[in-house]
């Protein structure tokens, strides 16, 4: 697997070895973001806001699933670093399968937490149930995009970058004083978003001498998911769903 992108202001060492000069920078930042995301998590649970036995089975599942996919993630980018690149693809496309069930999983957890009124206090339910839904169509379509991508290995990268960088969200949402930040919460988690992308953007110019179009346009997809969850929460369409979801 070659990559198609070589910048010509790139350090001699990427010149050389194309995608591997740099790969342990994706190995590493694969690590943050997966230890970031259970960290919030956890610690959520640890302050005794989750109730685990309460939970239904589909919670249960998704987050089990959520598990998988970040240790998957972690050892794709370590499979490369390895130079295991058919191992890597073949884990690749059950990571495929995994990221859509994950997608379905992630809108079934919105829907049911909202009629069993499980939902966080400081959403409406038209909010809350476009927030899972938008969260889930741009997680899927992030990792879709980036396997299309899978032989532009520049691209390819940064694109499922992206889709980590959405499970920020959730993540986020329990790190973040919610209650006391709306309704700005979303634009301090997109805000922190855009800072992991400018860790990568920053990576992207010490090794290429610019920032990649791929950082370039997770960043603006990230964008684009909030600014379209904002939109399509206050559909009258949407909220009468909503409410009536959450309503019984």
């Amino acid at each position: 697997m070659a990559t198609q992108v070589q910048d010509a202001g790139a350090a001699p060492a990427v010149r050389q070895r194309g995608y591997m000069a740099d790969q342990g920078f994706f190995v590493r930042y694969a690590v943050v973001l997966a230890a970031f995301i259970m960290f919030g998590f956890l610690q959520f649970a640890a302050r005794g806001f989750t109730r685990f036995g309460e939970a239904p089975a589909m919670v249960h599942l998704h987050a089990g699933l959520m598990v998988s996919w970040l240790g998957i993630f972690i050892a794709q980018n370590l499979l490369v670093h390895k130079g295991e690149l058919g191992i890597h693809r073949k884990l690749g496309w059950v990571s495929a399968v995994l990221a859509a069930v994950i997608c379905v999983t992630f809108v079934l957890v919105g829907y049911n937490s909202l009629s069993l009124g499980r939902q966080p206090p400081f959403f409406s339910p038209p909010y809350f149930l476009t927030l899972t839904s938008v969260g889930a169509l741009f997680f899927g379509g992030m990792v879709a995009w980036a396997i299309a991508l899978r032989k532009q290995v520049q691209w390819h990268r940064r694109v499922m970058l992206g889709a980590m960088f959405m499970l920020l969200e959730p993540a986020l949402g329990r790190l973040l004083p919610m209650p006391l930040i709306m309704p700005w919460g979303e634009w301090v988690t997109l805000a922190i978003q855009l800072i992991f992308v400018g860790v990568l953007a920053r990576h992207d110019r010490k090794v290429l001498g610019a920032v990649h179009p791929a950082t370039i346009a997770v960043a603006a997809l990230l964008t684009l998911s909030h600014v379209l969850l904002e939109v399509v929460a206050i559909l009258p369409p949407v909220v009468a769903f909503a409410n009536g979801v959450a309503a019984g």
